[in-house]
């Protein structure tokens, strides 16, 4: 497994693999994550992957994390 890149933003963690002819975009924010597997024919430049940290797909990471976020506290409160 390759690192491609590592960074922050706005709190979560973004970590971009390259395994098994597929890039693994992984999204990690305090005891979550979200991992993506794109093939890597669909990428033309390793460039183009920052499309996966802006715009609706951004947006989508944000509220899935508010969403799980939400899920966990409720579940842990159920204990």
């Amino acid at each position: 497994m390759r690192v491609v890149k590592e960074f922050v933003k706005e709190d979560i963690r973004i970590s971009i693999f390259s395994w098994n002819n597929k890039y693994l975009i992984k999204f990690e924010l305090g005891p979550m994550e979200q991992t993506f597997k794109v093939p890597e024919m669909d990428i033309l430049e390793e460039a183009d992957l920052d499309v996966f940290c802006e715009g609706e797909f951004w947006d989508a990471v944000n509220i899935r994390f508010k969403e799980m976020g939400q899920s966990l506290q409720k579940q842990l409160e159920n204990l």
